[in-house]
């Protein structure tokens, strides 16, 4: 019985090893999709429509690295969300959902350059 656990727990190690690897190996290959996909050009593209459809989470403002945003823009939401019940959850809601549609509307307004510079190179935050 003992060299029947003892087997059981070495397959089973053996099988979580590959699947780490496995799964290791997917993060990988959505990372560098998404670094390419987001990468240029195609940055304002993403990034204003993602503004407009999920602004209110802030996914715009992890796209363009801005962290501290982001997280700011989720967790207003989720408060908005979780106090709909009161009327502040709902001017929350609203509030981080006017950002997102403002925001994409300004980044996709803007050329590639203007986007480029304010954005990335200027690391301008908000609007």
């Amino acid at each position: 019985m003992s060299e029947e656990n003892k087997d059981f727990a070495d397959e089973a190690k053996e099988t979580t090893n590959e699947f780490a690897e496995g799964a290791k190996e997917a993060a990988n290959d959505i990372s560098e999709g998404l670094n390419n996909m987001a990468g240029g050009e195609n940055k304002k593209m993403l990034t204003g429509l993602l503004a407009i459809f999920l602004g209110s989470f802030g996914v715009h403002k992890f796209i363009l690295g801005y962290q501290k945003e982001g997280i700011i823009l989720a967790a207003t939401t989720v408060v908005g969300i979780l106090t709909a019940c009161l009327l502040v959850g709902y001017l929350l809601l609203m509030a981080t959902w006017i950002i997102g549609i403002i925001e994409g509307i300004i980044y996709l307004t803007k050329s590639d350059e203007e986007f480029y510079n304010t954005y990335q190179v200027g690391r301008k935050p908000w609007f």
